[in-house]
């Protein structure tokens, strides 16, 4: 079974993730595919193409700085294309290779992005976390130690979600009800 959780940035997408692993009662994995955006900024085809696309002020001596390349790619949306054809095929070649090797077992993804990418359809079953702005982004803030303004940034180049394509629609004063939620897988 593959339950597909989605959400914009700061909504708590991995936190839910790992309670409903720890609520189920069989062998699950959890893959959070923004994860995976970042593994593949190392490889270095895609490092050279980014620099290429997007200027050496993205290079640092270890690698990409991806505060820098989020700075460009969340301010407009053509940017944000130019990254995902550079990263995607990539992406795709990881994420397959992880369901493969743990299609026996319960998976999770969570990625914002999930619902506009062949994942989705595979999901059994989907959840959206619909959290207020101002929850999300004070959690943002903190964990990834950006401003305001980096992540109303974010919040502009997110995808639109329609909540009517989702099986389960998890509100802010919901979170505690997952434990119902695992009834219904």
């Amino acid at each position: 079974m593959i339950i597909g959780i989605c959400g914009k940035s700061g909504s708590g997408k991995s936190t839910v993730a790992r309670e409903l692993m720890e609520l189920v009662n069989k062998e699950s994995v959890h893959l959070d595919i923004d994860k995976i955006g970042h593994k593949v900024l190392a490889i270095p085809n895609v490092e050279k193409e980014l620099i290429e696309t997007f200027g050496s002020g993205i290079k640092t001596e270890s690698g990409i700085n991806r505060k820098k390349l989020g700075e460009i790619v969340f301010a407009f949306r053509s940017e944000m294309e130019k990254l995902t054809d550079i990263t995607w095929k990539y992406m795709q070649i990881e994420i397959d290779r992880f369901l493969d090797v743990n299609q026996e077992k319960l998976i999770i993804l969570d990625w914002q992005l999930l619902p506009i990418t062949k994942y989705f359809s595979m999901c059994d079953f989907t959840i959206l976390l619909d959290i207020p702005y101002e929850t999300r982004k004070k959690r943002a803030v903190a964990r990834d130690n950006i401003s305001d303004s980096d992540f109303d940034l974010r919040e502009k180049a997110s995808i639109d979600i329609d909540t009517e394509s989702f099986d389960y629609v998890l509100k802010e004063s919901e979170m505690e009800s997952l434990k119902g939620l695992v009834k219904l897988l």
